[in-house]
């Protein structure tokens, strides 16, 4: 029987505040073809011409903002995840992140010296892009075909519907949302249009029509709009929220071409206007709060909320190191799973 080794990988943050680090992180970041899909000359250009002569000053002051003692909020709550789950599963467990360290390879690596077979990846995103999910898949198959041809990768698929964590999501947000709160606003990172057709495999379905999420389609197993709603759904019914009460949106966009919208920055503007002053937001693009839940949304976005004329806003942190959402994890990757809902191997 094959040694099974768990690999969680997150997406990944600089190594510093400094703004030679937070460069060298966006440049590798960027330069990513499946976070911007251009031929390598043009994505070149773009990034180097146009978004690092500027962009990593300014991140570098978001990150200053919500720097700890210890580094990075990402790379902390990560590394808690992995130690709890590993009081929870007696097999070898790794973390790597797709960008900067712990490094995808050498995790890898330490999981072969351990005598493991069967890496268990564990792509930590509710849903799929190829921004997260993808890139991260082909990057640790890529680190263990050249490490060892005999290693096998079984990957976790997306679990934005999966009932484990819609449970502990729910439970979160139940947990730190007032009980008068007006509205649960889903803020999930954003994706240009263009990444939401090229993953439609019928090539005729996604944003064809303005309820392409509610149709029947071969494309929801690789649409990430589909599965926000999804989730936003699920964790709605568990809250027992009317439809008035609960709304989706989209931030951290990048550039001109067109996003998925509506843009959380522009709601959060307009919400008090409507009669929306008493908000709570919660984050599921993300299992582990970042520069996105922290600083985007925790910070900025709290103030845009407020200099509008809303009077409470309350952020749900993510799942983090919650020992329900450990159990979930457990559960997927213990020895005698089939690894989650519906595992996927390669």
């Amino acid at each position: 029987m094959p040694k099974r080794g768990i690999l969680l990988v997150n997406l990944g943050s600089p190594t510093s505040t400094s703004i030679p680090d937070v460069r060298r992180y966006l440049d590798d970041f960027l330069m990513d073809p499946y976070v911007i899909d251009s031929p390598w000359l043009i994505r070149k250009i773009v990034v180097a011409g146009f978004i690092l002569p500027f962009r990593p000053k300014r991140t570098a002051h978001a990150y200053e903002r919500i720097w700890e003692p210890t580094g990075s909020p990402l790379l902390r709550h990560s590394r808690e995840l992995r130690d709890a789950l590993m009081q929870r599963v007696p097999m070898p467990i790794e973390l790597a992140m797709r960008y900067g360290e712990p490094n995808i390879g050498d995790a890898v690596r330490r999981l072969i010296d351990a005598g493991v077979d069967d890496i268990v990846l564990v792509p930590l995103y509710p849903h799929h892009a190829d921004s997260t999910r993808t890139t991260t898949i082909v990057a640790v198959r890529e680190a263990a075909m050249r490490l060892d041809a005999n290693v096998s990768v079984t990957v976790v698929p997306p679990f934005h519907s999966d009932t484990g964590y819609l449970d502990a999501l729910t439970a979160s947000i139940r947990n730190v949302m007032p009980d008068d709160s007006q509205l649960l606003l889903f803020s999930y990172h954003g994706l240009p249009e263009r990444h939401i057709t090229t993953a439609d495999p019928t090539h005729n379905h996604c944003l064809k029509s303005s309820d392409c999420c509610d149709k029947p389609s071969p494309a929801h197993a690789t649409c990430y709009r589909h599965q926000v709603f999804a989730t936003s759904r699920g964790v709605a019914g568990r809250l027992h929220l009317t439809s008035e009460q609960w709304r989706v949106s989209f931030q951290s966009r990048l550039g001109r071409l067109p996003w998925l919208t509506p843009y959380t920055d522009q709601v959060l503007d307009r919400l008090p206007s409507e009669g929306v002053t008493r908000l709570t937001v919660v984050c599921p693009a993300f299992v582990a709060d970042n520069l996105e839940t922290l600083e985007e949304i925790g910070l900025t976005g709290r103030d845009r909320f407020l200099a509008a004329g809303g009077e409470r806003f309350t952020l749900v942190p993510c799942l983090n190191a919650d020992p329900t959402w450990v159990d979930v994890l457990a559960t997927w990757c213990s020895v005698d799973s089939n690894v989650g809902p519906a595992a996927r191997a390669g």
